[in-house]
């Protein structure tokens, strides 16, 4: 916020200014409240692994309840064997979605203690390998974390992530060998 000095007369008024600084409110994607399965948004989870390109990894992926809260929770073994190493659940956000009015994503997540990753695809990403990458560590407890879109990394690609037309979110456990276990109660832009 900027402040403006303004003079009337022998006394000063300072003007906030908020030029350049709104934000929009709070966009939910999912809480995973609706009965039919669907997201805020009106689209579905998906979730796949690896083996879409002759990897081992496996998972599984459900609704339920974690720790008192409704989550989207992926478990799954990572492995390495035949070029794999990866599992995932994505959320399509229903064609290209502006976010430029946000700053980034906000999730509530608990976990085993291991890392993961946030995949963002944009129409940019063409590719099954390209996309921007952001992670974050779980722990025991639910908590929240925020990712600012400017921690998104292009990855097999050199196009910095374009805001104003983000297809999907992926929630992503990847590039080592580990067990996954990380659930997800809510993601929204911010």
């Amino acid at each position: 916020m900027t402040t403006i000095p303004l003079f009337l007369g022998s006394s000063l008024l300072l003007v906030a200014s908020v030029l350049g600084t709104e934000r929009a409110a709070p966009l939910l994607l999912d809480d995973f409240s609706r009965p039919d399965g669907r997201s805020a948004l009106g689209t579905a989870w998906r979730a796949f692994t690896d083996q879409v390109m002759g990897g081992v990894s496996t998972q599984s992926v459900g609704r339920e309840t974690v720790e008192g809260e409704r989550a989207l929770r992926l478990r799954g073994e990572v492995r390495l064997d035949n070029n794999g190493g990866f599992v995932q659940v994505a959320l399509d956000l229903g064609g290209p979605r502006d976010a430029s009015a946000f700053k980034g994503l906000r999730l509530r997540v608990r976990g085993n203690g291991e890392r993961y990753a946030v995949h963002l695809r944009s129409r940019d990403t063409r590719l099954p390998w390209q996309y921007y990458e952001a992670a974050f560590t779980t722990g025991p407890q639910w908590s929240e974390v925020e990712l600012p879109f400017d921690a998104f990394a292009p990855q097999a690609l050199r196009t910095p992530l374009d805001r104003r037309a983000l297809l999907s979110v992926g929630i992503v456990a990847s590039k080592r060998a580990f067990q996954a276990d990380v659930a997800l109660s809510r993601l929204e832009l911010y």
